[in-house]
């Protein structure tokens, strides 16, 4: 066992009992702040796939039969094991991927916690059957679920798919980032100790190549819920479509903060940093690009400045830290890359994140560019780190069309002193969720993109309704 590590799995979690994968493979799990080696878990290929696919096959059926309140009692089960566990999940996590403590604990763990309890909740709602004309309308579990999930929230994207395609009736198989699985890891023993069936969740750890694709194109599986980068997502999707399967994908994003002219600029551009720092920028979410009137920039500018020095990285397990690691080095290398270009383009770099940067671990500090072209390629690409991007503009109409401006449509903000106003504005932004004036993240509503931010809503009945296929029946008109 490598010095330092703390996580070794050698077994995958298939039909309700840890066995033995088909090959000694195995991927090594670095903690990001160390850069020391804390686990290795198998690599899963083709045959383990099937097997764990085989297992969710066997369990659906009985799994589809319970009724909601059956499958309540089980999600409610759940929740209480994963409650039960919860430091030793945040502790995990932030091991494996260098999400800071406080982080780690009220996001990555407790908002999966919430996403549970509001399954739960709608599964023990009254249903109460859709009537259309003369016809009764059906929604029936789309039975296995393929689910293959990222490392940056590893937890929080699992239990998105996971609660709600049990939720729904369906059994799934899952294959974490085999970047950060660990948490995964400990999610199936949750699962197990929840004494939920055999087969109804399985675990195959591995890479795309050898675990995801096997998993994507297996004809068992009727559905692929995917997470990830949009270059994955286009080769997940491609595949699927070979077995006409259902894809449901969360893709990238490069949203914008619009702070509009009358808008609170010092509240807008502190909430805006710290949106654009959240998880070390490491969130599909985040509003890297800050658009401001061009006369209020540099004024802008100076609150950003103020707003990124609170995000001095550190150690992650220290619950003051605000901003952790990269998560591994190649990621490390991939931002530091984009800030030379971003400064080689002729973007003004007003805080320099590569500045002042402890000498042990993947860190990058948090980094601001001003006058940055809203064609320019880091107002464009997403960069997965903390780095974020002032674009001015001259007018509203200006601002829109900069929001719209890139391939991306997952979230964004509109900050204005007219509430009404902001919702005029964020209603003709092409993306899925925004945010009006610091509004909360809201886990019952609907979440997902448009454009290359993917396909299919999470969270709530939107989400539920993801796994489920629509039925209906035509009843005969004029009799009885």
């Amino acid at each position: 066992m490598p010095e330092g590590s703390q996580h070794e799995h050698d077994r995958l979690f298939i039909g309700g009992d840890w066995i033995e994968p088909s090959t000694g493979q195995r991927f090594e799990v670095e903690n990001p702040t160390t850069e020391q080696i804390i686990g290795h878990v198998p690599a899963a290929q083709a045959e383990d796939v099937d097997r764990a696919v085989t297992a969710a096959r066997d369990a659906w059926p009985a799994w589809a039969a319970l009724s909601r309140g059956e499958r309540a009692d089980h999600l409610e089960r759940l929740r209480a094991e994963l409650e039960r566990r919860r430091d030793e999940m945040a502790q995990t996590i932030t091991a494996e991927m260098g999400s800071p403590a406080t982080i780690a604990a009220t996001i990555q763990v407790g908002l999966p916690l919430t996403v549970i309890g509001s399954f739960v909740d709608l599964l023990r709602a009254d249903e109460v059957p859709e009537r259309v004309g003369n016809s009764i309308i059906l929604a029936e579990p789309v039975g296995v679920v393929g689910a293959i999930t990222p490392w940056n929230y590893p937890l929080h994207q699992a239990v998105a798919k996971v609660a709600a395609a049990l939720a729904a009736g369906c059994t799934l198989v899952h294959k974490p980032s085999e970047i950060a699985p660990l948490s995964a890891y400990l999610f199936a023993e949750i699962v197990a100790a929840a004494g939920l069936p055999a087969g109804v969740y399985n675990l195959v750890s591995g890479d795309g190549a050898g675990a995801g694709e096997a998993l994507v194109s297996h004809p068992g599986v009727d559905m692929v819920s995917f997470t990830g980068s949009t270059r994955a997502g286009r080769r997940v999707a491609a595949l699927a479509a070979d077995g006409v399967k259902r894809v449901a994908l969360e893709l990238g994003g490069k949203s914008a903060n619009v702070i509009l002219a009358d808008a609170d600029l010092s509240v807008a551009v502190k909430v805006g940093v710290g949106n654009c720092m959240l998880n070390s920028g490491q969130t599909c979410t985040a509003w890297t690009r800050m658009l401001v009137p061009a006369a209020r920039q540099e004024e802008a500018i100076e609150l950003a400045r103020a707003a990124a020095a609170k995000y001095q990285p550190g150690d992650p397990t220290d619950r003051a830290t605000r901003l952790g690691p990269l998560v591994t080095a190649a990621q490390r290398t991939r931002v530091l890359d984009y800030i030379a270009l971003g400064a080689a383009e002729g973007a003004r770099l007003v805080v320099d994140g590569r500045e002042g940067l402890p000498g042990t671990g993947h860190f990058v500090g948090a980094t601001v560019f001003a006058d940055v072209d809203a064609a320019s390629t880091i107002a464009q690409d997403e960069i997965f780190g903390p780095v974020l991007s002032i674009i001015p503009y001259a007018d509203e109409e200006e601002a829109i069309r900069i929001a719209n401006g890139t391939p991306y449509g997952l979230a964004g903000a509109v900050w204005s002193a007219d509430t009404d106003h902001a919702v005029a504005v964020a209603k003709r932004l092409r993306t899925g969720q925004v945010d009006i004036n610091g509004g909360p993240f809201n886990h019952l509503a609907p979440f997902g993109g448009y454009g290359h931010s993917g396909v299919g809503r999470e969270f709530g009945h939107h989400g539920l309704a993801e796994f489920c296929e629509t039925k209906s029946l035509q009843l005969p008109v004029g009799k009885g």
